[in-house]
């Protein structure tokens, strides 16, 4: 047999194995609600399971149409790589690892097999081995496309709790009404320095600020870039109306920024957050009484 027989073989066997799947797709689609990729995603109506099941019966059944069915960028996966997305999402928050989820996609082979055979035993001579085979090959390239889903969905949801853990460790306070702070710990670097500047100027907005405060007393180390993060931070809280106040400059740090050259003149700096507090509250015009030096008098 040539290559263009061959060829041409598996391009009628995939047509055959494509209208099975059109015709049995309800029968298919039930069949595979009740396994684990659906059931354990579709928790609350078996229905949409069912649904969903056959969503991805009508994606095979076009992709063996085309006769491209070891190919992962067939057009007829693209409708439902959405789906599987959100399925293989779903797994992963689970626990399920991508392994585990190939092996679920991979459970749905013995029942549709099953229904193709007994399909094929019906015609006259038909014999079942290659259409079987091509089922396989199909159902093994919705694996690898399964996976690369499921990996995509683990890399988003990655990203999903690297900024959830960039905005936790980066939180904007109110100190005073007009008076916001973010309290600085770690290392700045230009992922962290912009959540910085969008949560302070945010804060601005929501707050009606007058003052933020960016504390860096937690900060081992200032280089020049982090000090350009900062001067850049500034820069922006005062074109929301806000003036930014630097705390937290310790002698080391202090040292370094003189040595690098780097010019904060124009930057306000205090000591430590107690003083940025205080100078911020008396550019308010807020004074602080001391009950205890007073005798006990109203602040």
């Amino acid at each position: 047999m040539t290559d263009q027989e061959s060829a041409t073989d598996r391009g009628a066997s995939a047509r055959i194995v494509g209208d099975f799947l059109q015709r049995r797709r309800e029968q298919i689609s039930q069949r595979w609600a009740d396994e684990a990729l659906f059931r354990t995603v579709f928790t609350v109506s078996r229905d949409e399971a069912v649904e969903a099941a056959g969503a991805l019966v009508e994606a095979l059944a076009v992709v063996a149409a085309t006769g491209r069915i070891e190919d992962v960028r067939a057009p007829g996966f693209f409708g439902v790589r959405e789906q599987l997305a959100r399925m293989a999402a779903s797994r992963a928050r689970a626990g399920s690892s991508p392994g585990h989820i190939a092996e679920e996609v991979a459970a749905l082979r013995p029942s549709v097999s099953e229904l193709l055979a007994a399909d094929l035993a019906k015609a006259d001579g038909e014999a079942a081995g290659p259409h079987l085979v091509t089922l396989t090959v199909l159902l093994g390239t919705l694996r690898l496309v399964v996976m690369e889903t499921a990996l995509s969905a683990g890399e988003d949801i990655i990203e999903r709790q690297r900024l959830q853990l960039l905005e936790v460790a980066t939180p904007v306070i109110k100190l005073w009404d007009g008076i916001v702070a973010v309290p600085l710990i770690g290392t700045l670097d230009s992922a962290r320095s912009q959540v910085v500047m969008e949560s302070l100027l945010e804060a601005v907005v929501a707050q009606q600020a007058r003052f933020a405060i960016l504390d860096i007393t937690g900060v081992p180390t200032v280089d020049s870039l982090v000090a350009q993060h900062l001067m850049k931070t500034v820069a922006a809280a005062r074109l929301m109306g806000a003036e930014c106040i630097v705390s937290g400059i310790r002698p080391a740090i202090a040292q370094t920024i003189v040595h690098l050259g780097i010019d904060l003149g124009s930057v306000v700096t205090r000591a430590t957050l107690a003083d940025a507090l205080a100078h911020a509250l008396h550019r308010l015009g807020v004074v602080i009484v001391d009950r205890a030096a007073t005798g006990g008098g109203p602040r």
